[in-house]
């Protein structure tokens, strides 16, 4: 059940607000009354109304001067403005401050009991606007302090306020569609719609009725006219993901909209006009899918104005424990469990790791960790699983692009931990079996996040 609107009645006439008092608290809402401007943010601050009644004209501070201080207020109420001197310059000026309606005395209860209900569904989609803004803005939120997000994140700054077209390179997974919806949320577009389509997912024959419609009967299955994403996006943002993927003939007909900024629906000779920036991505070489005649060249150059790179979580690995929290909270609150702890040694095990899904894959494994490990506290071996359930092993197939150094690590790291299993988690032992100090061992132990309790325990 939905809680009771809280309404606010600001009038210096007493009759006025007894009247209405009396008239709203009838409606079943919680009503409190006060006589001046300064009585009136008061009241604000510790009433927290949905929706204020407000007389322009007040002794000390007059309505259009709360107007504007309720403007600031974190609940930010919707605002009806009531006065006994109408005119058309006193309501223009209201309404461009920020008033919802005014009104008129002589007051009309039925119109005041109306504007009130008005006013109050306006509160209620302004509210449920403002969290599914948050919410977006909480999926969309770039996580990672490395020196290469810090970049990325300047760069967008930078870009996202320009009408200037994107196109982003990057491997699959490392959060592509994630920069483009930062780039939209921070640009002059943002108000308007963000629409993606992937050109990888889409048959060719079907990708041009998806990017510009179609009429009825223009082919088979055609049985009504479609609008298209470019229509679609009009004024807003097209992500035309995976564009590397696109077949030459869809190319040439995105490459036409773009230099025109027309398009014609499949089946139809009417042209559309459209005003869309073009963010793209892809993970493809596109020069060298020019070179062998796979993609327009004159396109990549239409849609290569700003150019962005999306590290892979191999070249920002100070970001994986920030991230594999971060998932795990969000895998939590999805699940209802409670929220597990990674060990030291298993947070150096996922760092260490070469992730080639990227942050995908990450993701996808803390998902599965917080449900598959009954424990609270995460260990390292219980990484395996997980991570083989996503990807190769970075000891097997990963190793061929792995540095002599990395691969030489890895190595020495589980050579260690077979060695102390050997011994029970004996360090002495251990060193002793691999002939050096045992201060040394302790180091290496350390450095690859092995503890003793990773053997078989002292």
């Amino acid at each position: 059940m939905s809680r009771a609107h809280n309404i606010l009645v600001v009038d210096d006439e007493r009759n006025v607000r007894a009247t209405l008092k009396s008239v709203l608290e009838d409606e079943g809402y919680g009503v409190r009354t006060v006589s001046s401007g300064e009585e009136a943010i008061k009241a604000t601050k510790r009433f927290h109304p949905d929706l204020v009644l407000l007389d322009i004209w007040l002794p000390g501070i007059d309505g259009l001067k709360v107007l504007e201080k309720l403007g600031d207020a974190d609940n930010n109420p919707v605002v009806v403005m009531i006065s006994g001197h109408g005119s058309v310059e006193s309501a223009v000026r209201s309404t461009k401050l920020g008033a919802f309606d005014f009104i008129e005395k002589p007051l009309s209860l039925d119109r005041v009991l109306l504007v009130v209900a008005n006013g109050l569904k306006q509160k209620v989609l302004q509210d449920e606007n403002l969290r599914l803004r948050a919410e977006v803005s909480e999926r969309w939120t770039m996580i990672g302090e490395s020196d290469a997000i810090v970049a990325l994140r300047k760069q967008i700054n930078r870009a996202a306020p320009t009408n200037g077209r994107v196109l982003i390179f990057g491997e699959n997974g490392t959060g592509k569609e994630l920069v483009a919806h930062c780039i939209h949320a921070l640009s002059q577009r943002s108000s308007k719609s963000f629409v993606e389509i992937n050109c990888a997912a889409i048959p060719g024959e079907l990708i041009e009725s998806e990017l510009f419609g179609h009429v009825k009967g223009a082919f088979t299955g055609a049985v009504s006219d479609k609008q298209g994403k470019l229509d679609l996006a009009d004024g807003g943002t097209l992500f035309l993901d995976e564009i590397g993927d696109m077949s030459l003939r869809t190319q040439s007909k995105v490459l036409r909209a773009l230099q025109e900024q027309t398009f014609q629906p499949v089946g139809s000779t009417d042209d559309h006009s459209v005003d869309v920036r073009i963010i793209a991505a892809t993970n493809k070489d596109l020069q060298e899918e020019i070179k062998s005649g796979r993609f327009r060249e004159d396109l990549y150059y239409r849609i290569n104005v700003i150019p962005f790179h999306v590290p892979s979580l191999r070249e920002r690995r100070d970001d994986v424990p920030l991230l594999a929290e971060h998932f795990m909270k969000g895998a939590a609150a999805e699940y209802g469990t409670g929220l597990k702890r990674l060990s030291e040694p298993a947070v150096a095990r996922l760092t260490a790791y070469r992730w080639p899904g990227n942050v995908r894959q990450l993701k996808n494994v803390c998902e599965r960790l917080m449900v598959m490990v009954a424990d609270e506290t995460i260990q390292e071996t219980d990484l395996e699983p997980a991570i083989d359930a996503f990807g190769p092993s970075d000891e097997r197939d990963s190793s061929g692009d792995l540095e002599l150094r990395e691969a030489r690590n890895l190595f020495e790291r589980r050579f260690i931990l077979t060695k102390l299993r050997e011994h029970a988690g004996n360090v002495k032992q251990t060193a002793m079996a691999l002939n050096i100090e045992r201060s040394h061992l302790y180091r290496k132990m350390k450095s690859y996040g092995i503890e003793p309790g990773d053997g078989a325990g002292e």
